[in-house]
C-alpha cells in the first residue's frame, strides 16, 4: 500500500482514498457518539452552519470544540459524551481541525475518519483496497500533530499487513502538545479522562466512513469484521 501523510493545507489534489486522523479529539468523540447510539454525524463547515442545522432540526445534537455555548448541546469531549443517550439521533459536529480535514477531501472515492479507538477496523477497511494509494490527512497543528502522526503511522502499518506494537505509537501521542494541553487545562470543554480515552486502541470494532448525502458530509459507522 502506497501511503502519504499530509496536512490539510498540503492537499493539492483530491486523493483516491483518504484517512482523516484527529485523535484529540474529533474522531474519538465521533466513535463514542456512535457507541452511544448515534445514527449519523453531520460534519459542519462552520459554527454558523452547525447552528443553522440545529435550528432547522431541533432534535439533532450539536457539538463543538471549547466551552459550552448557546445553541450547542455538547462539547467535543469523549469523557463528557460517553454517558449521553444518543440512540437514533443525528449529531452535528464542528471542530477546529477534524471536520475541516474531512470536508477538504469530500470528493475522494473513500473517506475514512480515524483515531486510535477505531484504528484496527480502519486498517481492515483499507486492506480491501490494496491497489489504491492512501492519503493520511494529519489534521492537527498544520500536519505536525504528534498524536495524529502516530495514529496515522500505526494504521498504515496495520493496513500494510504488519503487526506493529501499538505501545510506541501511543507513547508518542501521550507526549504530544495536544495531550499536555488537555491534561493541564489549557483547552476548555475538557473532562479529566479525555486523554486516556483518546489513547485507547481498538476500543470500537467499526470504521467510520464519511460521504456526501443531500449536500451534507455525513459520517456513519461501518462494521469491518476481523479476518
Amino acid at each position: 500500500m502506497d501511503s502519504q501523510f499530509l496536512g490539510i493545507a498540503e492537499l493539492s489534489e483530491t486523493p483516491s482514498v483518504a484517512v482523516v486522523v484527529d485523535v484529540m479529539r474529533a474522531y474519538t468523540v465521533a466513535a463514542w457518539a456512535f457507541a452511544r447510539g448515534a445514527e449519523r454525524i453531520v460534519l459542519a463547515g462552520s459554527l454558523d452552519e452547525a447552528l443553522a442545522l440545529k435550528s432547522r432540526h431541533p432534535d439533532w445534537v450539536a457539538l463543538k470544540d471549547g466551552p459550552p455555548a448557546p445553541g450547542f448541546d455538547a462539547v467535543n469531549s469523549p469523557g463528557l459524551l460517553r454517558s449521553a443517550d444518543l440512540g437514533g439521533r443525528t449529531v452535528v459536529q464542528k471542530t477546529t481541525a477534524g471536520t475541516v480535514g474531512a470536508l477538504a477531501v469530500a470528493d475522494a472515492s473513500l473517506v475514512l475518519c480515524a483515531s486510535f479507538v477505531v484504528a484496527g477496523a480502519t486498517a481492515r477497511a483499507l486492506r480491501g483496497r490494496p491497489d489504491e494509494a492512501v492519503t493520511f490527512v494529519v489534521t492537527g497543528e498544520d500536519g505536525r500533530a504528534e498524536e495524529d502522526l502516530a495514529c496515522a503511522r500505526y494504521i498504515a502499518g496495520l493496513a500494510a499487513g504488519a503487526a506493529p506494537d501499538p505501545a510506541p505509537f501511543v507513547r508518542r501521542a501521550a507526549g504530544s502538545r495536544a495531550a499536555v494541553e488537555l491534561a493541564t487545562g489549557v483547552r476548555q470543554g475538557v473532562h479529566p479522562d479525555d486523554v486516556a480515552l483518546c489513547l485507547e486502541v481498538d476500543r470500537f470494532p467499526f470504521a467510520m466512513v464519511a460521504a456526501p448525502e443531500d449536500a451534507l458530509m455525513v459520517l456513519r459507522p461501518r462494521a469491518v469484521p476481523a479476518a
